[in-house]
């Protein structure tokens, strides 16, 4: 794996983008990752009723992939990213991690390499107050995470950094924070001469915590909550902020910079506590190319699992480049160790997208021909750009029914053949329960 990048260099004509003279065979990688965030919201994606001009400007300046797919809510996702493999494989309830994957995780491979690891924000695979230390157990050398059901992630928040919880964040933003956490952890990373990965889990753009006896603080001056807008808008301001702090310490050339979401865009954001567990919500939608969009969180419709994927490398990554390839979420580990110079030493589900980035000759690089999601309750589809088959038989065409209001129907001829494509594709990864 340690060649990739040296046939960047060697394939410089191939490659639209500049390439610098320096030979980078580990560079800093960092991954930002929004949270109830799709496609919609994003300007890079035709989203018109919120601003995002910092994440617009990653795009613009680097590539934009369409056809990224997660899981329809946050839990199996991030742990399909951490481990590379699809969740029902994995024997994990909820807000919880499987023991045996403690040592495979991204950032332990990445660490087995030679980086420096970092998260901030949203952890939601323990409650910290019972295992402060999983991070560390998971590869992480330090960690700045909100305590998940247990108190704030906004203002003045609960946070567990490195272990212990943090008793100063009165009067604070927890956004700021996570970045200024990022950014010291970057800087000693860079001080110390060696690469980092920095994961930044944002908890922008999730609504707060409905289950704990206390609630927590209102936006300052205000009888509220932040609404989604809001939230949205702060996220691309907390972008903005590492992006600079990655400039300032003069990194930009070594780092690459990676946005996603973790699933759809919400249904609906708390604006307001009323009494006990009950609350005033917005509804949610987004303007996207002059379309309203309702959310789709926790559904396996587009508007639950389609979610942004932005990867930015100045001199590496061509700007305004495109990528119409499929990706899921069990590619995020393979990519990142391949992105980091070493091999992932176990099976994994995922296939890496790194030598798509910097578009490479197709015989030299993997693509992927299905991408993979599951719910609840044991419903799942594999999919190709155009159409998705679910386990329970039925065969959409989403690009004329985004939506999925009719399965197709009398499936015959090369649509058959495509059909039956998809469902070999279930029964070669053992999933239960194929119809």
């Amino acid at each position: 794996m340690k060649t990739f990048l040296f046939l960047i260099l060697t394939s410089v004509s191939l490659i639209a983008a500049k390439v610098p003279p320096e030979i980078v065979l580990q560079p800093n990688i960092v991954l930002i990752m929004a949270d109830d965030v799709g496609c919609e919201p994003i300007g890079a994606y035709g989203g018109e009723r919120w601003k995002t001009p910092h994440i617009d400007a990653l795009a613009k300046g680097g590539m934009r992939f369409d056809y990224c797919f997660s899981m329809p809510v946050c839990h199996p996702t991030r742990v399909c990213l951490m481990t590379g493999k699809y969740p029902f494989r994995l024997k994990s309830g909820w807000g919880s991690f499987p023991k045996l994957e403690e040592r495979n995780t991204v950032a332990q491979v990445l660490k087995r390499a030679g980086y420096t690891t970092a998260i901030a924000g949203k952890w939601q695979l323990c409650l910290m107050k019972k295992d402060t230390e999983q991070p560390a157990r998971m590869g992480f050398d330090e960690w700045s995470v909100f305590g998940w059901h247990e108190g704030a992630r906004f203002h003045e928040p609960m946070i567990y950094q490195d272990g212990r919880l943090r008793t100063d964040t009165k009067g604070k933003y927890g956004p700021e924070l996570y970045v200024d956490f990022l950014g010291e952890f970057m800087e000693k990373s860079a001080e110390a001469k060696k690469p980092f990965f920095a994961y930044y889990s944002m908890a922008l753009a999730h609504d707060v915590t409905d289950d704990i006896p206390k609630q927590v603080p209102y936006m300052p001056g205000k009888d509220r909550w932040m609404n989604y807008g809001e939230m949205v808008e702060s996220m691309d301001e907390m972008v903005g902020k590492l992006v600079s702090r990655i400039d300032q310490l003069g990194l930009r050339k070594n780092t690459i910079i990676l946005f996603t979401g973790d699933n759809g865009t919400a249904k609906r954001s708390k604006l307001r506590h009323i009494q006990g567990r009950k609350y005033e919500y917005e509804n949610v939608h987004s303007i996207r190319n002059g379309q309203r969009v309702p959310g789709g969180k926790g559904t396996l419709l587009n508007i639950g699992t389609n979610v942004p994927l932005i990867a930015n490398w100045p001199g590496y990554i061509k700007a305004g480049s495109y990528d119409g390839g499929l990706v899921d979420f069990s590619d995020w580990l393979p990519t990142l160790a391949e992105l980091g110079a070493t091999k992932v030493g176990h099976k994994i589900d995922g296939i890496s997208f790194a030598r798509r980035l910097f578009q490479l000759p197709r015989n030299t690089r993997k693509t992927r021909s299905f991408a993979f999601s599951e719910s609840k309750g044991g419903k799942a589809w594999v999919r190709t750009q155009r159409y998705k088959l679910y386990n329970n038989g039925q065969l959409y065409d989403v690009q004329k029914d985004a939506m999925e209001k009719k399965p197709l129907k009398n499936v015959a001829g090369s649509l058959a053949e495509k059909r039956a494509a998809l469902r070999a594709t279930f029964t070669k990864l053992n999933y239960p329960n194929i119809k």
